[in-house]
């Protein structure tokens, strides 16, 4: 089933950005809303402590499973907010090539963001995301 979703770029808008400027759903689309995605294994331990894109591909993987779960897929995302624990820039550049790279041309709109902490121990990256699906 092709996805209900639409992105959407301008020429007005600098093409530096990896991702589309925004994305739309229509009025018949079911929203999904991901809780932060974690790079944590099935027994709670977290994943590659110290690996930033280690722990952004667990992320992903994680998404997918919560995504398949809710009856969508990668290409229903609508949005993305990327967190990364940490104030050097390189750090938050790796993660989202991981991130950039899981979605491929479905490039979403997306936020990347350094935080000063996250939630599990040794946690250095989550990944927000709304998905739109139709039944």
């Amino acid at each position: 089933m092709p996805s209900a979703v639409t992105l959407i770029r301008s020429a007005a808008l600098s093409d530096a950005a990896q991702y589309a400027y925004a994305a739309t759903a229509p009025a018949d689309a079911r929203l999904v809303f991901l809780a932060g995605s974690c790079p944590l294994a099935a027994d709670g331990s977290t994943v590659a402590p110290g690996d930033y894109a280690a722990q952004a591909a667990s992320c992903i993987e994680n998404m997918r499973v919560a995504l398949d779960a809710a009856g969508a897929s990668i290409t229903d995302v609508i949005s993305t907010r990327v967190l990364v624990a940490s104030t050097r820039q390189a750090d938050l550049v790796t993660a989202w090539e991981v991130v950039r790279d899981a979605f491929g041309d479905h490039d979403v709109p997306s936020t990347l963001l350094g935080v000063t902490v996250l939630g599990y121990d040794e946690q250095l990256v989550e990944i927000e995301a709304v998905a739109a699906v139709r039944d």
